[in-house]
Formats: structure tokens, C-alpha cells, sequence
């Protein structure tokens, strides 16, 4: 069954370094899986696998650190779930589609804790709640980004990983 493993911390220089995108589809298809594809540096990997979702996470967390040193959270989505949360994104065409992200996590998010953040002002600043993921909207006018990930994470009690509206589509394309 095809995947789509969203890789939370990969950095350009640094622990969580990838080397090439290539090189990352080669160290995935020596560990098993097929029909490996690679999506821009930020660690975007579409794959086949046999295995159950918590499995094929747990496989790609650890060639991934054993093979290349990097410690990556592995948030997995099917094409089905990622084209569900991309056609659903909430922000009109008054937005500025390049600034809307979508947040991706494999874990429950607590009712309350969302409850409040969805009742937080954030200023310019917005924050949904999809079926799919989070989705939030920020305007480059914004100084300092409160709604990132690492805010987010620690909030909700929750590992996640954010990707542009434009790369989900482009993800669904792929898989697709």
C-alpha cells in the first residue's frame, strides 16, 4: 500500500541533515520498500509497503537513524488523507494561499487542549480545525510566528509536522 511519510525535523546542516533526497530513496528501497519517490529537501517520502502504518513508522524511523544519523519523527498519511485535508482547507481565495500550512500529526489530539487553542487570539495569525489536520494561516506580516510547530507540539502534547497547502497538493499529485 502506497504511503506518504512526512519527516519532522529535517534540517540542511546539522544531526538531522539528509544528505540528497536520492540518497534517502536508496537507503528506503535497501530497507525494503518500493516504489520510493522523494518531494523537495524538506523530507517528503512516498513509498509501497506491506507493512501496518505503525510498522513502516517505525522501519523508516530507524534505517533512517541507523543509516544516516538523523532522529526524524515519521508522521504517515495515505494519498486519500492528504487530497481530503488539501480540498477541505478553509481559507478563501481573500487568502493568500502561499501562507496557508497545514499540521499533520499521527497522535490524538486531547479535545480540551484544542478547545482552547481554538480560542486563543492570535492576532493575524489563524488557526482551523480540519478532519484531516490543523491548518493555519500566516501572513508574512507576522514579526514572530506563534502558531509553529514546536508551539503547537508543546501545547497539544503531540508530535507534528507542518507542509505548505502547495506541497500537499503536489504530494497528492504524486501519489496519484
Amino acid at each position: 500500500m502506497e504511503k506518504i511519510a512526512l519527516l519532522r525535523g529535517v534540517t540542511p546542516t546539522g544531526k538531522n541533515r539528509i544528505p540528497s533526497m536520492a540518497h534517502l530513496a536508496q537507503v528506503m528501497e535497501d530497507a525494503g520498500f518500493s516504489q520510493v519517490r522523494t518531494y523537495i529537501q524538506s523530507g517528503n517520502l512516498l513509498l509501497s509497503t506491506p507493512h501496518s502504518d505503525d510498522d513502516t513508522r517505525l522501519l523508516i524511523h530507524k534505517v533512517i537513524l541507523e543509516t544516516i544519523g538523523a532522529d526524524l519523527s515519521v508522521i504517515l498519511k495515505d494519498a486519500d488523507q492528504l487530497a481530503r485535508a488539501a480540498k477541505e482547507a478553509p481559507f478563501g481565495p481573500d487568502y493568500d494561499h502561499s501562507r496557508v500550512h497545514l499540521v499533520f500529526t499521527n497522535d490524538p489530539i486531547p479535545e480540551d487542549k484544542l478547545d482552547q487553542l481554538q480560542n486563543t487570539d492570535f492576532g493575524d495569525e489563524l488557526l482551523r480545525v480540519g478532519r484531516e489536520c490543523l491548518y493555519c494561516y500566516l501572513p508574512r506580516e507576522a514579526k514572530k510566528k506563534r502558531l509553529n510547530t514546536n508551539y503547537l507540539e508543546k501545547y497539544l502534547g503531540i508530535t507534528a509536522t507542518m507542509r505548505k497547502h502547495s506541497v500537499v497538493s503536489r504530494l497528492v499529485q504524486m501519489a496519484r
